[in-house]
């Protein structure tokens, strides 16, 4: 099993990112996705989720700025994010999930940066 993130990297206040997360080893559409993240001296935050079916749920931090979608054809996960702020810098997870915020597997991490 490998969930491989990529996007990340140096945005401005206000700016934007697109993290993607590729999935491969097992059967995408049969799970859950979710987007987890773990800013500098701090614990593991959850981001965003997004069920087989398609609904979507979000933190408070997100609501309004990050949107997640996926493709089950392309066995990838995505996750929109606007109006970046400072506090939104992080290590960003990408993760399995095989019950309520009951996390698999776990890609690497891409780093996500807001800075002016």
């Amino acid at each position: 099993v490998q969930l491989v993130e990529s996007g990340g990297g140096l945005a401005q206040p206000g700016g934007s990112l697109r993290l993607s997360c590729r999935a491969s080893g097992f059967t995408f559409s049969n799970y859950a996705m979710s987007w987890v993240r773990q800013a500098p001296g701090k614990g593991l935050e959850w981001v965003s989720g997004i069920h087989t079916d398609g609904n979507v749920y979000y933190a408070d931090s997100a609501k309004g700025r990050f949107t997640i979608s996926r493709d089950n054809a392309k066995n990838t996960v995505w996750l929109q994010m606007n109006s970046l702020k400072p506090e939104d810098t992080a290590l960003y997870y990408c993760a399995q999930l095989t019950g309520v915020f009951l996390f698999g597997y776990w890609g690497q991490g891409t780093q996500v940066t807001v800075s002016s």
